[in-house]
């Protein structure tokens, strides 16, 4: 197996930055290559900078050193493990990694630092050499913050690739990799999307049709749930509505034709007047929320209501006794309750739908929104707190069908998806695995 010691990062935008800077704090020699040596060596800089630095050590910013895609990929022949992070451009990554590929040594480990174009697009026609030594390793930013990793082999792919990146993400770099397969999105996104684009058109009919408003929404999809405070709304402010809208027509164009998410590829009529505008979040002042510093020091918060199209005060929401907790919500007939159980169930029986499709496994998955997401249980933990039983009667009012690791549960006899504390899972073979 491949001791990975020295490391050539390819883009030194935030992402391939921040992969640079944590394989510094972790002793390994790192070589940060982009179109201009000046920008790798901003880069630099902007690592030691900031509240929440990503290399705390100034010192250790003299293993990073830099350098041009033109004038420096031949130094590419000493790295263990190169690792591409230009942006999201099928046609630019299959060019780069044709120049790589002419450059590197036997053995060198490649991967791209890709959240959703397929490996197989970006290695299709190239050298056998190539294929047998790629794969997608998928950091979520901030790199020093996130735990997950994604890693996700090609089908030429050798096992040694995979296990010596699992070996230095994991051991090397203190990662929690998840082992992912070469699908749409993959694990993390694939799920997490799907909740996020969901959750826009459910909470919109819950908004113009039961009453619900924005706080409620985001106070029902936090706390309640496990999610982070965030909640909904403002957690697309801070992704932004443009990326949201490309992350939809990226599924609407990938997304297998008979897949459940489809039906919320594109935003609903009120968000799309926002995105139109440009009122995309906090990189612009203001999305669905906003933040206003006032001169005296003091800030207030404005919340911009859908069905008026205007702004006005935030308030805060309690939510009544009774549906403070997912187990009281789920159950709940009221308009909270109604929202609650539709965008949980559609969220978990997606996520019961996918698997062995995009990982092999409910660990993997579970571990996927833990450690890429933040939340608190996974979907198969969730279903285990709600019940499969009572999750399955959900499905079957709202028409959702049977989620094909739902049903195999169900149908075992079973009635959740970990035992023994956790120690135990439900696999694809309808029996019982350590985890």
């Amino acid at each position: 197996m491949t001791t990975i010691r020295s490391v050539a990062v390819l883009g030194a935008g935030t992402m391939g930055a921040g992969i640079a800077g944590v394989c510094a704090n972790a002793g390994c020699d790192v070589l940060l290559l982009d179109l201009d040596a000046s920008h790798c060596e901003k880069a630099k800089e902007r690592l030691a900078g900031g509240r929440s630095p990503v290399v705390a050590d100034a010192a250790v910013l003299d293993r990073i050193r830099t350098g041009s895609f033109d004038n420096d990929l031949g130094r590419l022949a000493n790295c263990d493990w190169i690792c591409e992070a230009v942006v999201e451009d099928v046609a630019i990554k299959r060019d780069l990694f044709t120049r790589v590929e002419a450059a590197r040594a036997d053995g060198g480990i490649v991967s791209t630092n890709t959240s959703g174009i397929p490996l197989r697009d970006i290695y299709k026609g190239m050298p056998e050499r190539l294929r047998n030594d790629i794969a997608v390793t998928h950091f979520f930013n901030p790199v020093h913050i996130m735990k997950l990793v994604e890693l996700v082999p090609g089908e030429d792919t050798r096992d040694d690739v995979i296990t010596t990146l699992a070996g230095f993400l994991g051991d090397t770099l203190g990662k929690g990799v998840v082992y992912a397969k070469d699908t749409v999105n993959f694990i993390g996104n694939r799920i997490g999307c799907l909740w996020m684009l969901a959750g826009l058109n459910l909470a919109e009919d819950a908004i113009t049709k039961d009453g619900l408003d924005i706080e409620t929404v985001d106070a029902l999809m936090s706390a309640p749930l496990g999610l982070p405070p965030t909640g909904l709304y403002g957690l697309v402010d801070l992704i932004g509505l443009d990326v949201m809208f490309n992350v939809g027509r990226n599924l609407e164009t990938n997304l297998p034709t008979d897949d459940a998410g489809r039906r919320f590829v594109a935003f609903p009529e009120n968000v799309q007047r926002l995105y139109d505008r440009g009122q995309l979040g906090r990189k612009t002042g203001g999305g669905f929320y906003k933040l206003t510093r006032h001169d005296d020091g003091s800030k207030s918060m404005e919340v911009f209501d859908l069905a008026a199209d205007q702004w006005r005060p935030a308030r805060e929401v309690t939510l009544a006794e009774g549906e403070q907790t997912l187990g009281e919500l789920f159950d709940a007939d009221s308009a909270n309750g109604r929202f609650v159980r539709r965008i949980v169930a559609e969220t978990l029986c997606y996520s019961a739908d996918l698997v062995p499709e995009i990982a092999d496994d409910i660990v993997n998955v579970d571990r996927a929104m833990r450690w890429g997401f933040g939340w608190q249980k996974g979907p198969f933990e969730l279903i285990d707190e709600i019940g499969a039983e009572r999750l399955m009667k959900a499905a079957d009012e709202l028409g959702l069908g049977r989620p094909k690791m739902l049903a195999a549960l169900l149908d075992s006899g079973n009635d959740a998806f970990y035992r023994d504390g956790g120690k135990q899972y439900f696999g694809v073979d309808g029996g019982w695995h350590t985890v």
